[in-house]
C-alpha cells in the first residue's frame, strides 16, 4: 500500500488514492494513509452475519466516496462473489507467486518445496475464484541456493513494489482492461511493460 501511495503522489500518475479502507481498526496501513493526508475508513467484518453482508457494507462506503477502482493490498479476506461481480474489471490485487502457480497461502515455502528455479509476483484482476483473475503484470525473481521462505519473500516483495504501481497506472489510464474474461491491452502497452525480470 505504501508503494501505491508513493507512486500516486507523482504529478503525472493517472490515479489518486482517495480512500484507504481496512476491516481492522489497528491496521498499520491506516496510520500510513493518515500521515499522507488520505481519508481512511474501517468496518469490522465481525459485526456482520455473512461475508456478503459485510461486502455490501464495504460497497456502500466505496460508492459514497465515488471510488472508481479498488486495489487490494494486505486485505487478508476472501471477498464474496457478489463483491467481485460488483467491481469486476475495477478491482485488482497482487499475489506473491507467478500465477497460475501457487495460489493461496504460504507461496514462498511451497515454491521452495516444489524446487522451482523462478518465483515471483503477479498483479491480476479480481474474480470470484481465488487468485484466478486475468493477469495484468508479473515479476520473476530467481530462487537462489540456500533461500528460505523469508529471504525469497523479501526478494519478491521488492518486485511487488515495482509492478503493483505499474499495473495500477496501466488500468487507471485505460491502457489495460478486463474484457470477456481476459486482460486486453490498448496496443500501446508493450509486453515488456507487463513483465519485470530483475537481476538477482
Amino acid at each position: 500500500m505504501a508503494a501505491l501511495l508513493s507512486a500516486a503522489a507523482a504529478p503525472h500518475f493517472p490515479a489518486d488514492v482517495a480512500l484507504v479502507f481496512a476491516n481492522r481498526a489497528e491496521a498499520a496501513g491506516l496510520d500510513t494513509a493518515r500521515a499522507a493526508g488520505i481519508e481512511t475508513a474501517t468496518l469490522s467484518h465481525r459485526d456482520y452475519s455473512s461475508r456478503e453482508e459485510f461486502d455490501r457494507a464495504v460497497d456502500g462506503v466505496l460508492r459514497a466516496r465515488d471510488i472508481e477502482l479498488v486495489c487490494l493490498a494486505g486485505f487478508m479476506r476472501v471477498v464474496s462473489p457478489w463483491f467481485c461481480e460488483r467491481w469486476l474489471g475495477r478491482m485488482i490485487s497482487i499475489h506473491p507467486a507467478l500465477l497460475p502457480s501457487f495460489k493461496g497461502l504460504d507461496t514462498h515455502a511451497r515454491a521452495l518445496e516444489a524446487g522451482v528455479k523462478i518465483h515471483g509476483a503477479s498483479v491480476h484482476f479480481v474474480v470470484p475464484e481465488l487468485d484466478a483473475g486475468p493477469i495484468i503484470a508479473q515479476a520473476a525473481v530467481p530462487v537462489l541456493e540456500g533461500d528460505t521462505p523469508d529471504s525469497l519473500a523479501a526478494r519478491v516483495l521488492r518486485q511487488e513494489h515495482v509492478i503493483y504501481p505499474r499495473a495500477l497506472a496501466m488500468v487507471a489510464a485505460g491502457r489495460v482492461r478486463l474484457e470477456a474474461g481476459r486482460t486486453v491491452s490498448d496496443g500501446r502497452t508493450a509486453a515488456a511493460a507487463a513483465l519485470t525480470v530483475p537481476d538477482a
